[in-house]
């Protein structure tokens, strides 16, 4: 699990497969890949630089075998090389029990929202989300855009809505399930000031600087809740 970081893009290119999810006690899991943050972009010396067929068939070649993956975060913005082992055997679905889809990973940590200001007793509140170290990064449908957050929102007015949020004091994503309610007695749906753009984005987090560096060599109207000023694109996702 884990491994050397590099900040070079092996191979070149801004593209690769998102991870997206990530189920529990999976191959992806044990490797520690990280969803809506990483970017697998090299599986052996092959860089996968383009949509096909290629992750998977090495995939199915390397059943039960470790194999070396490069993967890119946009999180730290750095190249780290993880060993995974496909697997038919662990449990849960595909070879990596992971969902991904083929993208460029080029501003994909800009559209976040960064949760500030909570009013107690809110549906924010209630939800547990968590003032100023909290940001709502997914969502079951795609988000291209600052708007696109609070239109989801106001679509689920008395309605569960389920978010993916990542805390940066904990450096850990979970998921949380928030009941958007005009009604509840605050300002707002959600009773939170959220903030969007340049000043509003996930910190950068390091490596430990104990690891060395190392380069991976290829072959190939109103809102429903306060916004304060402040990627992703559709595509077909896959089960590996």
């Amino acid at each position: 699990m884990g491994g050397s970081v590099s900040t070079e893009i092996p191979g070149g290119g801004t593209e690769g497969y998102h991870v997206l999810r990530v189920q529990d006690g999976s191959p992806g899991h044990l490797a520690g890949l990280e969803a809506f943050f990483d970017f697998i972009i090299a599986i052996g010396n092959t860089r996968l630089s383009q949509d096909n067929d290629i992750l998977k068939e090495l995939l199915k070649a390397n059943i039960e075998k470790p194999v070396k993956m490069a993967v890119y975060s946009s999180k730290t913005q750095n190249v780290r090389e993880v060993t995974i082992t496909p697997s038919h055997n662990w449990g849960g679905q595909g070879l990596l029990g992971v969902s991904i889809r083929f993208c460029s990973f080029e501003g994909a940590n800009e559209n976040v929202w960064h949760i500030l200001e909570i009013e107690p007793n809110s549906p924010a509140d209630l939800a547990g989300l968590k003032s100023n170290t909290d940001y709502v990064i997914g969502a079951d449908s795609v988000l291209h855009e600052s708007e696109d957050l609070f239109t989801l929102i106001e679509s689920h007015e008395g309605k569960p809505l389920k978010l993916y949020v990542y805390n940066s004091g904990t450096d850990s994503c979970r998921e949380i399930t928030i009941t958007p309610n005009g009604a509840w007695g605050g300002q707002g749906s959600l009773g939170c000031d959220i903030g969007y753009g340049y000043l509003h984005r996930i910190p950068k987090r390091q490596f430990p600087t104990s690891l060395p560096e190392t380069k991976v060599n290829l072959a190939q109207s109103q809102s429903p809740a306060k916004v304060q000023d402040g990627f992703s694109e559709v595509c077909n996702n896959i089960l590996l």
